[in-house]
């Protein structure tokens, strides 16, 4: 049986592979990996491919950048001629980028079974591209794959928690386990001193000026207790140049104490984007995540670090309900005021791991996969 696996943008990366290991581990399964190219430079793509140990592209549609809708037509485009060529038995879609949807819709419109992977996730935001894509692709799937129970309610209240609805666990804490192991020991907490670690890169929060600037105000406070270290996504860094909030902060940092000076100062700390091992290495050991990512809610869940979301609202609630996650809202002075109750010891979550999230959810996941086909269900 011939599978075919897509892979976009970063946190898909992270959600195929150990779907490709579980794959290669079944005689009866043939894997094709398909890159579309979503994320297409050094730091985004290849550097996450080695990484995680995930085999070249059988593949790779380089789709490049562009609008939605542009996008979008060049990943259905390209990926028609693959399905087309190689005939696969089912299309596993991951996540929620716009290849996922894109993918989705492509082979079922050619009679190709469709599975979804991270299905039934929902924000109940209709603004994000992203619940956009994941209301599509799993009204196109046969299979559905589920990481955390709120997935498995809003299936049934979509009508789609049948018989191909399935709750395994999270691939992205395979990834995470998987990963953990390449790293040298944690060090120790006597010992190291405390720092947080931030990511930003939703449209959302980064291509509004006056929005950036106030969540880069409220690094800037977290900075003035610990440092903060910032590996700047390519479209944030853009943005900060875009606008010219980084020669702003500068030129106000001697009554203001911003950016400008917290760099001078060693409180913020901008840098390039990281590998996957490199941004684990890093965040791992952090005292404090602050973040707008939909994976590091979860990874930082499963690790036990506490993590400041910047959002409205979560499509991951079980991070929040008993993991280590809190959502402030897309506001710079409610993490000033988050973190100033953080460090008096008000606001340090603790949480849990969620149930399934144990290492396995690929194997899982490979173990219907192959029920499914061999029954022709």
């Amino acid at each position: 049986m011939k599978v075919c696996f897509v892979a976009g943008a970063r946190p898909n990366f992270m959600k195929v592979a150990p779907l490709i290991r579980a794959a290669r581990a079944r005689r009866t399964v043939e894997p094709v990996l398909v890159h579309t190219g979503q994320h297409y430079d050094e730091g985004m793509s290849e550097t996450f491919f080695r990484d995680l140990d995930i085999p070249a592209p059988d593949h790779h549609l380089n789709v490049g950048s562009g609008s939605h809708a542009v996008q979008t037509a060049r990943v259905m485009v390209a990926f028609e001629e693959v399905c087309l060529s190689c005939r696969p038995d089912l299309v596993v879609v991951v996540g929620d980028v716009n290849s996922t949807m894109a993918c989705a819709v492509t082979a079922r419109k050619l009679g190709i079974r469709v599975a979804h992977v991270e299905a039934g996730l929902r924000s109940r935001d209709m603004s994000m591209p992203e619940e956009v894509n994941r209301i599509v692709a799993d009204a196109v799937s046969d299979l559905l794959f589920v990481t955390e129970p709120s997935g498995m309610e809003n299936l049934r209240q979509e009508g789609r928690a049948g018989a191909g609805a399935h709750l395994v666990g999270n691939v992205m804490i395979d990834s995470l386990h998987y990963s953990l192991r390449k790293l040298p020991p944690r060090a120790d907490p006597g010992t190291a001193a405390p720092y947080a670690v931030a990511t930003l890169h939703r449209p959302s929060n980064v291509d509004d000026p006056v929005k950036l600037a106030e969540l880069l105000d409220g690094l800037v406070h977290v900075g003035r207790t610990l440092p903060v270290f910032f590996p700047a996504h390519p479209r944030t860094r853009a943005a900060i140049e875009r606008y010219g909030l980084g020669a702003r902060l500068e030129a106000a940092s001697t009554e203001r104490h911003g950016l400008g000076a917290r760099l001078v100062a060693g409180g913020v700390h901008v840098g390039p984007p990281l590998s996957y091992l490199e941004f684990l290495a890093l965040w791992r050991d952090a005292a404090l995540v602050v973040t707008d990512s939909g994976g590091i809610q979860e990874e930082t869940t499963a690790l036990g670090v506490p993590c400041f979301t910047l959002r409205e609202n979560t499509e991951r609630p079980i991070t929040v309900e008993e993991g280590t996650n809190t959502v402030l809202g897309a506001s710079g002075p409610a993490l000033m005021t988050a973190f100033d109750e953080f460090m008096a010891g008000r606001n340090r979550k603790t949480g849990r791991v969620p149930h399934l999230w144990d290492g396995r959810a690929a194997e899982r996941i490979l173990d219907v996969i192959v029920a499914s086909l061999s029954a022709g269900a």
